[in-house]
């Protein structure tokens, strides 16, 4: 049995892989989402055009919860005697779905149930998209990855498909094959909705899909000063000019002279009146085809007076990160830089008007005080609170690659181990300082640097074809900054080719 040869770090490695597979899927859920919103939008636009595809994509979310739904409560079926489902190196048994899925040679209602659920949310897809010329060719690719037709195994033997994965696995191995079949469905949701979305987040040629925006060069304006904004198309051309301007401010229409029409602009020019929001509507009306087309414009902007309030922020977000050197912007609108002064634990004056940069120590949060003199002299002072964050956990990779990777044998030998943060606001390099590596049959082997050793090696060519070679327990640093402690990097799981 393969739970027999589950060492202990094998099994905290599958759990650690359905950890980031689980956060992964939320991620999923949240980009389709945005996919499904930003479809229903093109429908309510152009309906002849998207709102087919959004009824496809409505009966695609249903066949995908549904589906969802049901391995949810399978796993929780899974875990539910489990008193701590975090404590992986319990779960080394193959009895639960041994005896949920399997009799004899046949299956239970449980085994039976789990392939009906799998075909009925592959056969939807397909009928799904196959009724759509444009969507057709995914078809394919949803049939092979939802396939439950029989696997030849490394013996050149037929096995049930069911059998092949999921009998006589350990209890982790098996939820996170499940998890990653959860995956696999946001995976082919999102496909799907790209596909449908495809070329609809481009500007159209219809001058009713443009809107108008406001440009300046700064938020707001003291008493007195010019305002110089410029009204913009969405998308900005040199030959889209309006045939004709109508603007008011604060409902007072624009005179000739109060703006020009240039690089497919219109820039304003007049005074920015009082403190306070002001108003610019209107419309502008371009020729198109021979018929008049209608843009409408309302935007607004702020005149305030002189400033009593310093404007902090971070260039890259709004917490700052242990560990990095994190990039500011410190300064108060009107006040020269060189009348500026802050401070905080960490945070030292960069090079630029207004750049600062902070090296947050231990706390949970740290406070920039900020002090300026108004040209007339008379002080002020402001403060802001951050947020100190540690640097995310790292992930594993292998040839660049992370997660499951299908790899032949003798590449892995000569494969170098890195580590990355996904989705990290900055390019961070890590250095790998050492990892270790389970051969199925063979001890674990720890191995300095990045790439195996000779012992490493050796015991790789012990290994068959599909078997699951793991990489765990993978340390690695900040490059130049070795001082700073990374949170656990996650393992790599490969399957060998070859």
């Amino acid at each position: 049995m393969l739970a027999l040869n589950m060492s202990k770090e094998v099994l905290s490695a599958f759990g650690l892989m359905n950890e980031k597979l689980v956060d992964s899927n939320q991620a999923a859920t949240s980009r389709n989402q945005a996919l499904l919103t930003s479809l229903a939008v093109k429908a309510e636009e152009q309906p002849e055009k998207f709102k087919p595809l959004k009824d496809k994509a409505t009966q695609l979310g249903v066949l995908a919860d549904d589906f969802n739904s049901y391995l949810e409560g399978l796993k929780g079926k899974m875990l539910e005697k489990s008193e701590d489902p975090t404590d992986y190196e319990t779960m080394d048994k193959a009895d639960f779905l041994d005896n949920y899925f399997f009799k004899g040679d046949g299956y239970k209602e449980g085994g039976e149930e789990f392939l009906n659920e799998i075909t009925t949310f592959r056969e939807g897809v397909v009928a799904l998209l196959k009724s759509d010329p444009k969507l057709a060719p995914a078809a394919e690719s949803v049939e092979k990855e939802f396939s439950t037709a029989p696997v030849t195994n490394r013996d050149g033997k037929e096995v049930a498909w069911l059998d092949y994965n999921y009998q006589g696995f350990p209890l982790v191995a098996s939820l996170t094959k499940i998890t990653q079949l959860q995956s696999d469905v946001k995976t082919t949701a999102s496909d799907v909705l790209n596909r449908m979305l495809s070329g609809s987040l481009a500007a159209e040629a219809s001058m009713t899909n443009y809107t108008t925006l406001l440009e300046t060069t700064k938020s707001a304006y003291f008493n007195g000063e010019t305002f110089d904004g410029n009204i913009v198309l969405g998308r900005k051309d040199g030959s889209t000019k309006p045939n004709k301007v109508e603007l008011t401010l604060d409902g007072r229409p624009l005179t000739t002279d109060q703006y020009t029409v240039e690089d497919g602009k219109v820039k304003l020019k007049f005074g920015t009146g009082s403190a306070g929001e002001h108003v610019i509507e209107g419309k502008l009306t371009f020729l198109q085809d021979g018929e008049s087309v209608e843009v409408p414009v309302k935007s607004t902007f702020a005149t305030i007076p002189m400033p009593n309030a310093a404007t902090i922020s971070a260039d890259k977000m709004n917490v700052v990160y242990r560990g990095v050197a994190n990039p500011m912007t410190i300064s108060f609108a009107g006040i020269a830089d060189n009348k500026v002064n802050a401070s905080a634990p960490g945070l030292k004056k960069g090079s630029g008007v207004g750049k600062y940069v902070m090296n947050p120590g231990s706390g949970r949060e740290v406070t920039i005080n900020v002090t300026g003199t108004l040209p007339d002299g008379k002080p002020v002072s402001d403060k802001a609170t951050f947020r100190i964050k540690d640097i995310p956990s790292p992930t594993g990779t292998i040839r660049g690659e992370d997660g499951n990777v299908s790899m032949q044998r003798n590449s892995l030998e000569i494969a170098t181990i890195g580590a990355k943060l996904d989705d990290f606001d900055f390019d961070l390099p890590l250095s790998v300082t050492s990892f270790k590596i389970k051969i199925p049959g063979q001890p674990t082997i720890t191995v300095g640097g990045t790439k195996l050793n000779s012992k490493a090696a050796a015991a790789l060519r012990k290994a068959r074809r599909g078997d699951a070679v793991t990489i765990f327990d993978i340390k690695a640093q900040i490059s130049g900054n070795s001082s700073y402690k990374l949170k656990k990097v996650s393992p790599i799981l490969i399957e060998l080719s070859n």
